[in-house]
């Protein structure tokens, strides 16, 4: 039985993060995966590596230093290194033993030593008795591609790292594997000039070859040389100019930037239209995604987009309740359309750790000056709030506070203990940020239980930097596969009309169902001022159907996709409805 080969160009990714997707996509999803990325400086050994081969202590050097279940001894990862984490299940083998394993490797290698003929190194092949790839077999071998998998039930876990640039004086502080008298070379080191993504690219079309029978579907985040894929963002002309008439204060301008995504005028009163300009920083990030600006900020949106503004009775109720308790809201900071709506159905989405996040995100219209003391009492005030609503279901964010160590993970566990002693039948769905990475910060919140789990991938790998750039879209996949891997209901989410094509959404799909998603949801991004990101397209309503049908088939339980819908979007009928549909996988046929 042949299978499309999934291929990821991932960045720059931490090694933890990427060993814990690469054991979800291993342990749940029958695809075939092929990661590349980089890895940050670690080192890492198989659970019967000599300690002895470790030279130095890895926090003086501002490494990292793992175990993990593969074979081999000490070896290093790091920037301008190649890593392949190919997740196959191989046909005819069940088992794991020597004999399968050592085919496997031998497959391994074939790849990239026929990758690296293309790329015009010829003479590299196989050392008897040292698994990896090497040059000058006949004379001194010096090791360019190092080797470690792990094989079981027929699935492969772990690969190769291939030393395209890398620095190899790293390699001087182990002995890498195990091996006192050969050492490592690179593609540079030997005179091939060869980029990273024609590296890549060379490796890919060989794997495709070898793993990808029924075709390869490719899906890389935007391709750049910076030190870092996680940088820093700041939109750097200030909070610009709202898509609606200006307000003199920034609550009114939240109010006025909601009216427009409601469907209002964007005009002047001399009937002119504001040019729309993304911020410099912004714009070139776009364009290393292949972005090339956007709709004009004053293009009148579709009928179909245009939510209607109610003041109707239960909205007015809620608010009151809101501002009474001295509570934050997303609905409102992040200027949601459905906020008439949703408001008036009796549900919301509190928010925690105060109004001002620490990142600024090219979509998104939340406070991004310095945040404020944490308050104590705000989960407490929550819960307070959930219970003088009488709600069934409550949705609680917070802003990203990268200033706190925890990243404001307690915040979340607080308020979940706090609204089960006050509303004990309620269920509680939180939806996180990134906590950058940090596992421990994200088991707080798992610890406390919370009903669903939702974090937000927001878009395709290919606009990841340009729309969050603080954010990576492997770093959202390890979350997610972290959260099912404990057994929570995992929820995301996907903004489109940033850029993106609908077959990259599909990618998308159908890495969150790879990872263990039960709940989607899928909406048309609305641009909230001049210093956001542009609006690329407007998706048309059956895009939206079809995607629903498209995540359903991958096995996502509920799919809540609309132009309109936004991560709380009928949150409490995404939740009945995965219930319902995990009593009936339940029930004997």
């Amino acid at each position: 039985m042949h299978s499309v080969l999934q291929v990821r160009w991932l960045g720059r990714v931490g090694f933890r993060e990427a060993l814990d997707l690469q054991r979800r996509l291993w342990a749940r999803s029958a695809e075939n995966y092929l990661l590349l990325l980089e890895h940050h400086h670690v080192f890492t050994a198989g659970p019967s590596a000599d300690e002895a081969n470790l030279l130095v202590d890895p926090g003086e050097v501002g490494a990292d230093c793992v175990r993990i279940d593969r074979g081999g001894d000490f070896t290093y990862h790091g920037p301008g290194q190649l890593v392949g984490y190919p997740i196959l299940t191989l046909p005819g083998r069940r088992g794991g033993g020597l004999a399968e394993t050592s085919a496997y490797v031998c497959d391994l290698e074939q790849v990239l030593i026929d990758a690296l003929a293309d790329l015009g190194l010829p003479g590299c092949g196989r050392l008897r008795g040292y698994p990896g790839v090497w040059l000058d077999l006949e004379g001194t071998p010096r090791k360019i591609a190092a080797i470690g998998v792990r094989l079981s039930r027929g699935r492969t876990m772990h690969g190769f790292a291939l030393n395209v640039e890398t620095d190899l004086s790293w390699f001087e502080r182990i002995i890498p594997c195990g091996i006192r008298d050969l050492r490592p070379t690179s593609l540079r080191a030997e005179g091939c000039a060869a980029t990273m993504r024609e590296v890549a690219d060379a490796v890919v079309r060989r794997a495709a070859e070898r793993w990808g029978g029924a075709g390869c579907e490719r899906a890389d985040v935007a391709w750049r040389h910076r030190p870092s894929d996680l940088s820093a963002f700041s939109r750097g002309l200030g909070p610009g100019q709202p898509s609606g008439p200006e307000s003199p204060d920034s609550r009114r301008s939240r109010d006025t930037a909601r009216a427009a995504l409601a469907g209002k005028s964007t005009a002047r009163a001399d009937g002119t239209r504001r040019v729309a300009v993304a911020a410099p920083r912004s714009r070139a990030r776009l364009a290393e995604a292949g972005v090339d600006g956007g709709l004009h900020l004053g293009e009148r949106k579709p009928s179909w987009l245009r939510a209607g503004m109610d003041l109707n009775e239960d909205y007015l109720r809620l608010r009151r309740v809101m501002r009474q308790h001295e509570l934050v809201t997303v609905c409102e900071e992040a200027g949601c359309p459905n906020i008439f709506e949703c408001w008036g159905a009796g549900t919301a989405t509190f928010m925690l750790n105060g109004e001002r996040c620490t990142r600024a995100c090219g979509f998104c219209l939340v406070d991004t000056r310095q945040p404020a003391p944490l308050d104590a009492g705000e989960p407490r005030r929550v819960a307070d709030a959930v219970a003088e609503m009488g709600l069934d279901h409550a949705v609680v964010t917070a802003v990203a506070r990268d200033d706190l160590p925890d990243g404001g993970a307690a915040a979340f566990a607080e308020t979940i203990a706090a609204i089960r002693v006050e509303s004990p039948g309620t269920t509680v769905e939180v939806l996180v940020p990134d906590f950058g990475g940090d596992a421990a910060s994200l088991q707080t919140v798992l610890d406390a239980s919370p009903d669903i789990l939702n974090h937000n991938i927001e878009t395709v790998a290919r606009l990841q930097r340009a729309v969050r750039p603080s954010a990576g879209y492997a770093r959202s996949l390890a979350l997610l596969a972290r959260s099912a891997s404990a057994g929570h209901v995992t929820k995301s989410g996907i903004i489109v009309g940033m850029g993106e094509d609908d077959a990259e959404v599909d990618l998308t799909l159908a890495d969150l169902a790879a990872v263990g998603v039960s709940i989607v949801t899928i909406g048309q991004y609305l641009r909230p001022t001049s210093h956001h990101i542009p609006v690329a397209r407007w998706v048309p309503p059956e895009s939206f159907e079809r995607w629903r049908a498209v995540g359903t088939a991958l096995g996502i339980d509920h799919v809540e996709s609309s132009p309109l819908t936004r991560s709380s979007y009928h949150a409490a009928e995404s939740a009945a409805a995965v219930e319902l549909s995990a009593r009936t996988r339940s029930v004997p046929a």
